[in-house]
């Protein structure tokens, strides 16, 4: 009962979580829209049926039954075409697409809000309203990795001691657990204890795991003294380090990989002992290297999106498995979650940790798709501006009439395409992560 009332916790908190970072991203659109005089009607939560709304002056505040996104309605998206309505245009599926969505962009003009439409702003101004919403994001983003990296800290290696072993067994033993006749690890065999801090080898101070770890491999079979620090008050232990088939490690600590894409192995000096974690706050550089690491990511996912999809329909069909850095949907997501939470082995900052880190990357994931440059999403509208500015910038070095503004409304067609793309991946994703979820444990 208590696993899944705390699954259940874990999948509330991604929930709010989600809302709070669309409500904010609508408010970044929102904000600068009123700000440059915009008429805004609707500010919305979710899609679908209105379950709670309440107008404030001029807009309506709501949210809707479908939380998967939200919007705001400005008045006058799209120009009308030339030579007024053209209602030539409406004959035909994909023109019909096209007029109706220019009559809805012109119904919403009430008389005397004509200058107040959404296209009649300046290039500049409607690029920083589209692009405040995808900004929001990225500021939650930076915010989340920030209380993760800088406040909560990442686990890196102590020079406590966090396990040790009760026996000696080479690197490429195919079992982890002691049998009869092995021999006993010499930390074990020494009196070393999990909880012990290490202050010392052979008179050298230690500050790191990593070096710690260098000077037990270099000395095998030397006796070494150890001072570590036990309920506080320092003991002096004499461990000498077996010769037994390590990894090479390289300058950072990092398993050596040989050409044939296996790990190389040394003979060196082994105690048989593991360092325990502890969280050390970052600086402001590594948190925003570590947004910068999860853009890229997020771009090269969707730039590879097609084979992506590909691979988790074969997984959800089929017998593959999922790919664990793959895409998943916010069902995946409420899943991921929840297994955080349900983890009995992780103390509670290390969950408080993994679920911010989830909202971090949920937001960075908002914040690049919605700067893909297609409508309906933001980075489509943001390319319409950059397009009509530099048509008009040509225009006026070559001295020629102002071509206007850029009637995105004929794009409607492909973004009908867009919508159905984007919901067919969302079904596919959802389905997957139902029957072939990807999981921690």
């Amino acid at each position: 009962m208590e696993s899944v009332l705390a699954f259940v916790i874990g999948v509330v908190i991604i929930v709010i979580g989600l809302g709070l970072s669309i409500g904010l991203h609508e408010i970044g659109h929102l904000v600068p829209a009123k700000l440059f005089k915009v008429k805004v009607t609707q500010y919305m939560i979710g899609f679908g049926p209105t379950i709670f709304s309440r107008r404030k002056g001029e807009t309506e505040y709501g949210v809707k039954a479908i939380p998967l996104g939200g919007y705001i309605s400005m008045i006058g998206m799209f120009p009308p075409g030339k030579g007024g309505q053209a209602k030539a245009d409406s004959t035909g599926f994909f023109r019909g697409l096209v007029q109706d969505a220019r009559d809805s962009s012109a119904e919403s003009i009430t008389p005397g809000d004509e200058d107040r439409a959404f296209y009649r702003l300046p290039v500049w101004k409607r690029i920083i309203v589209m692009f405040g919403g995808p900004f929001m994001n990225l500021l939650l983003a930076v915010l989340f990795f920030g209380i993760l990296f800088m406040g909560l800290g990442m686990p890196q290696p102590s020079t406590t001691i966090g396990s040790v072993n009760a026996c000696a067994l080479p690197a490429t033993s195919e079992r982890q657990t002691c049998e009869s006749g092995d021999p006993q690890a010499p930390g074990a065999e020494a009196g070393l204890k999990p909880g012990d801090r290490i202050v010392s080898i052979d008179g050298t101070p230690i500050t790191s795991w990593a070096q710690s770890t260098a000077l037990i491999r270099e000395h095998p079979n030397e006796a070494m003294t150890f001072v570590v620090e036990r309920d506080g008050a320092e003991r002096e232990l004499t461990v000498t380090p077996m010769l037994s088939e390590r990894y090479a490690l390289d300058e950072r600590g990092e398993v050596i990989t040989g050409t044939d894409g296996q790990p190389e192995t040394i003979s060196a000096g082994f105690v048989g002992i593991g360092a325990a974690n502890e969280r050390v706050a970052q600086s402001p550089g590594t948190t925003l290297e570590a947004v910068g690491q999860q853009i890229s990511g997020v771009a090269g996912i969707i730039v590879n999106l097609p084979q992506r999809m590909i691979d988790v329909a074969n997984a959800a069909f089929g017998p593959g498995e999922r790919d664990p850095n793959g895409p998943i949907s916010v069902v995946g997501v409420g899943r991921v979650a929840g297994e955080i939470a349900t983890i009995d082995t992780i103390p509670l900052v290390d969950k408080a940790a993994g679920m911010i880190g989830i909202l971090g990357s949920l937001n960075v994931a908002l914040f690049v798709f919605n700067l893909i440059p297609l409508l309906p999403l933001d980075g489509g509208h943001i390319a319409g501006a950059l397009w009509e500015a530099i048509r008009r910038g040509f225009a006026k070095l070559f001295r020629r009439p102002d071509p206007g503004p850029v009637d995105l409304a004929k794009l409607m067609p492909l973004t009908l395409g867009v919508v159905v793309v984007v919901g067919a991946m969302s079904a596919l994703l959802i389905y997957a992560d139902l029957v072939k979820p990807v999981t921690l444990l």
